[in-house]
């Protein structure tokens, strides 16, 4: 190259390596984009790589991408609504893009924004890649199409007169209306983010002095009507707190639900998203008459336990078996009344066998409440054989009586029948059980924990094994080794406690460095 050529061709080059997009991109960078490459699409989404989010960050405004593995049933499952919500985001012409990441495939990507479990949804607004929001809602289209709706554009609408209002009421079963005096507030910042997320309920506000006369109201309100109990809910604003969140959101949670709520796939998330620990159940065949009935008194009874009790119902002859199966009900019991805390899973029953009347669902529930009704726990009836094979099988009925026999040391498993880890290790137990069948102090037993309920303890994990040695003071060992043969028996060999494994003699000065065909790594790399 000619010295001549030099002066100029020098501030070409020093242009050429400067990035357009600012100094984070260099020839070096893995999210370096080549601009002339284009977005692939499947089914109207954005397929992204390294290389190409950060062009789709810059083309499109609002950007939701699913991080996606494609072996993830998850995933599987929300794929056709995922494309569907693509395309109603496109007939609506609504400025938000949706894309799509294989994150095993894009290690890089799913490192730099963290995922760790598929599918991970991410929002990026006005090409910002440091802090997306992270999806949190529901994976039915019409749902994520609302959800981006209340982000992209206004989450309520502004109300000026009577007939704004009533037409947002009647076109909703749940609707919303903040009522604020000044709508430059901190109070309405409160109420708009609230209504960013609640998706079930529509949401308005408004600052006209005719509305606020025309509902009724003298001072700043959060007001939820519905086509369903009383109709209407208030929520008025602590004029020296302020609007809180948390108190709001349990609010609408609260009031949103019926006051009776029967039980199926719909409303099962609702009914445990409503933050209400008591929920009281009233089991009826729905295809009898005399049962339906029954369902008058159960709701007189609701009102007065509003935000306290959860009032249930279902149907035994529907596919609510599970159901039954927890509560220990047979459907041939119905109608008959169970209370849970889903805090504590305390359950109970009533003591008396009297009709479902709202006198008699409310004395129950003041029965539990004054602590008048103990909790009842699982079990199935002992086996009359429980007791001859090597194995023996333990039901709650008769778990106290056995494993807590001074005279015997007892070794349980505690298993539920689905539990594949379980069903790996009864050749084990079974050895066990054979080997030891006649030590006349060593019982070798297990118990079905899905279907018997203990006061002594819960079990956790499955499978679980529980060593009970004999003597008196109801001691208990938890086992948490090897789960062979020849361990297990060192175990009860031992008392209930694993031997202490003396080290090997030392013949020669352990090496400082591993040799170099060794695998072992460095303490840091362990």
């Amino acid at each position: 190259m000619s010295r001549q050529l030099l002066p100029v061709l020098l501030p070409l080059l020093l242009l050429g390596a400067w990035s357009p997009w600012g100094q984070e991109q260099g020839p070096e960078s893995p999210s370096e984009e080549p601009p002339e490459e284009e977005i692939p699409k499947e089914d109207g989404i954005l397929v992204l790589s390294r290389h190409t989010l950060g062009l789709a960050l810059r083309e499109h405004p609002g950007l939701l991408v699913e991080f996606y593995a494609p072996w993830c049933g998850h995933c599987k499952a929300l794929a056709p609504e995922y494309s569907k919500a693509a395309a109603l985001l496109a007939a609506e012409s609504m400025a938000v893009t949706l894309a799509k990441v294989d994150g095993p495939a894009q290690l890089e990507l799913a490192e730099e924004f963290g995922v760790t479990e598929y599918p991970t949804l991410k929002f990026f607004r006005h090409g910002n890649r440091t802090h997306p929001e992270e999806y949190t809602g529901p994976r039915e289209a019409e749902r994520i199409v609302e959800w981006l709706r209340r982000r992209v554009g206004p989450s309520a609408t502004r109300l000026e007169d009577e007939a704004g209002a009533q037409a947002l009421i009647d076109a909703r079963d749940l609707v919303v209306i903040g009522f604020f005096q000044d709508l430059q507030g901190e109070d309405v910042g409160t109420f708009l983010a609230l209504a960013r997320d609640a998706l079930d309920m529509t949401f308005g506000l408004t600052d006209q002095p005719q509305l606020f006369q025309h509902f009724g109201l003298t001072k700043d309100t959060v007001v939820l009507f519905k086509k369903f109990d009383e109709g209407r809910a208030d929520f008025p604003v602590d004029e020296e707190l302020g609007l809180d969140l948390g108190d709001l959101s349990r609010f609408l949670v609260t009031h949103s639900m019926r006051l009776v709520t029967e039980f199926n796939s719909q409303t099962s998330p609702k009914i445990f998203a409503a933050r209400i620990l008591n929920h009281l159940l009233l089991f009826l065949n729905q295809s009898l008459a005399a049962h339906r009935e029954l369902l008058a008194g159960f709701g007189e009874a609701a009102p007065r336990f509003r935000g306290q009790v959860l009032f249930v119902v279902v149907d035994v002859a529907a596919d609510n078996e599970h159901v039954l199966q927890y509560f220990g009900v047979k459907a041939e019991a119905a109608p008959t009344l169970r209370l849970v805390n889903v805090e504590t899973t305390k359950k109970y029953a009533p003591v008396d066998r009297d009709p479902v009347t709202a006198a008699s669902v409310t004395a129950f529930c003041h029965a539990v409440f004054n602590g008048q009704v103990k909790p009842y726990l699982l079990s199935q009836e002992v086996p009359p054989d429980w007791d001859q094979r090597p194995v023996k099988t333990l039901v709650g009925k008769n778990f106290e009586q056995v494993a807590f026999d001074e005279t015997k040391n007892v070794f349980v498993k505690f298993y539920a029948p689905w539990c594949t880890h379980c069903k790996e290790m009864a050749p084990a137990w079974e050895a066990l059980a054979e080997k030891y069948k006649d030590h006349e102090d060593v019982i070798i037993a297990e118990l079905d924990a899905t279907a018997n309920e203990l006061d002594t303890f819960t079990v956790h994990g499955f499978p679980t094994l529980m060593y009970f040695p004999a003597g008196p003071g109801r001691k208990v060992t938890e086992y948490k080794s090897s789960r062979d043969l020849e361990t297990l028996s060192k175990f009860l060999d031992n008392g209930g406690e694993l031997p202490t494994e003396e080290p090997p003699e030392e013949l020669a000065p352990p090496s400082l460095e591993p040799p170099t065909n060794s695998t072992v790594g460095s303490k840091e790399e362990l």
